[in-house]
């Protein structure tokens, strides 16, 4: 890596980019669907919350990455947990240590917020993202997801066949 990336916290500001790094996430996550106005809503709810961070990776004015963090009350630790999400660095960047980057200034902003563990989802079928996680010290557990939409606009999500595994574009 040549040129000097700065890490920081998003801002409103950068909402254009960082639709623009989701679109390509969700792209390859088969449980979303990118909708622009969903995520720009969940990016502002980030943005406006005590227990969340957005982070992003920028050089040379460019934002070239971001992953985002929130707070949860962990039971079987007995204090705060951080659950990542939206892990994404722009193709011409990766393999540069920006994903590093991102996860370790993640980390050092949970520490500081009282989390004693990390953790996070990830499509059981993109290997190059399992590696990455692994050799950043994550650990597949024996826990699996399960999700289920709930009422939306008063009307409750109907998953019939199974194949509503994706999140409707609506």
């Amino acid at each position: 890596m040549n040129t000097a990336v700065l890490i920081r916290q998003a801002e409103l500001a950068d909402i254009p980019a960082l639709l623009g790094l989701l679109k390509l996430l969700f792209s390859i996550e088969k449980d979303f669907i990118f909708d622009a106005g969903k995520q720009e809503q969940g990016l502002r709810m980030l943005l406006a919350e005590s227990r969340a961070v957005v982070l992003v990776a920028e050089t040379d004015g460019q934002i070239v990455g971001m992953c985002t963090g929130q707070l949860l009350i962990s039971t079987a630790q007995g204090s705060s947990s951080v659950l990542v999400e939206d892990v994404v660095v722009l193709p011409s960047w990766q393999g540069q240590g920006i994903g590093k980057l991102l996860l370790a200034a993640l980390s050092e902003w949970a520490v500081s917020q009282g989390a004693r563990r990390m953790q996070l989802l990830a499509d059981r079928n993109n290997t190059p993202a399992l590696a990455f996680y692994r050799n950043m010290g994550l650990q597949t557990t024996e826990m699996i997801c399960l999700q289920k939409f709930l009422k939306e606009n008063g009307n409750a999500r109907q998953n019939s066949s199974g194949a509503a595994d994706r999140a409707p574009a609506d």
